[in-house]
């Protein structure tokens, strides 16, 4: 029987594979995240389920000597290094669909609570202070919502924001115009988004090319007094220019469910960081500084969090183990070969 090795598995987790995968696999579950230092426990595992914070490079894999399958709970996928799959013979697999209105429902919750200025207000009440000093919002209503990616989980923001009566701008390098048509945006190139939007969200995947995405070098083109949302990855915001757009004026706001130092600010609850590393630890306060601002409202990675999406990544999940032990993978991911 194939040994499968859960990662970062809660109590439910661990509860609905042991249900849904008895007498398929042997189960074992680790609390910790896969990684380097903790790899070489699990040599025999045939198969691993992982989520974000594991990091699987080829350090990883060389450890993993029995490995042939991953399966991580999420749709990206950047903390696998595919090349080094490929090139193990690995087989690597995601849920590609879980919760595109479910990450949708809470880009708003972020937009609402900067808009009508909760975080403010929870702040001022926990001081004693139940004035309204400082506490005007503003409507949603006819401002420009700019959604970065207008992929699954974009097009419900945008579904979401007509409902709202706001005007929306998208960039995307693959553009639908059926769908552009029939949910009322027009696409515009990503500077002039910048330039016009009141609010920006982004929602692209994160890659070499959208690595720093916007950056102290763009961020001076954002419209003055904007609103900016990341629920994507934090990589694609660099925190520098979050920190600069929020001390200049050019942003209002900040809603963010990721951050760009996200895995070190969880790491540091673990006493899992070196000291040393002193470019680690630059980030990690920069972070801390960034959450200390009264106009930024964070929360921690849980955009796709609700009953219905936990249930679905872990039917995906047990789908894709069950299938490729049946020599029918499903929802597979491969890194593009290298041009000869």
């Amino acid at each position: 029987m194939p040994k499968l090795v859960v990662f970062e598995a809660s109590a439910s987790e661990k509860e609905f594979f042991k249900k849904r995968l008895r007498g398929k696999v042997s189960l074992e579950f680790c609390p910790e995240p896969l990684c380097e230092e903790n790899a070489f426990r699990f040599r025999s595992a045939d198969a691993v389920c992982v989520f974000i914070y594991s990091r699987i490079n080829a350090k990883v894999l060389r450890k993993l000597s029995s490995l042939k399958l991953i399966s991580t709970r999420s749709t990206g996928f950047d903390h696998v290094d595919l090349a080094a799959c490929r090139q193990k013979k690995v087989t690597v697999c995601n849920v590609p669909f879980y919760g595109e209105n479910s990450v949708a429902e809470h880009t708003f919750a972020l937009i609402l609570a900067l808009s009508r200025r909760v975080h403010q207000s929870y702040l001022k009440s926990q001081r004693n202070d139940f004035g309204t000093d400082g506490l005007m919002g503003f409507d949603l209503y006819g401002k420009t919502l700019g959604v970065v990616g207008a992929g699954n989980i974009g097009l419900h923001v945008i579904r979401i924001a007509k409902g709202f009566g706001m005007n929306v701008l998208a960039s995307d390098v693959k553009q639908n115009p059926f769908l552009s048509e029939v949910l009322g945006f027009r696409y515009v190139p990503f500077p002039e988004l910048l330039r016009t939007s009141d609010i920006i969200s982004i929602h692209v995947p994160y890659a070499p090319a959208t690595h720093h995405l916007i950056n102290l070098r763009n961020i001076h083109e954002v419209k003055p007094g904007a609103v900016l949302i990341n629920t994507a990855r934090g990589g694609i915001v660099e925190t520098d220019a979050l920190l600069l757009g929020l001390r200049k004026g050019i942003l209002a706001g900040v809603g963010i469910d990721v951050l760009e130092g996200e895995l070190l600010v969880k790491e540091e609850k673990q006493r899992l960081i070196d000291p040393s590393q002193g470019t680690a630890w630059q980030e990690l306060a920069k972070d801390h500084l960034l959450l200390r601002n009264e106009n930024v409202v964070f929360t921690p990675h849980i955009a796709f969090f609700t009953q219905e999406a936990v249930r679905r990544i872990q039917e995906v999940s047990a789908e894709n183990v069950e299938s490729f032990f049946r020599d029918r993978p499903v929802h597979t991911v491969t890194a593009p070969k290298k041009k000869e």
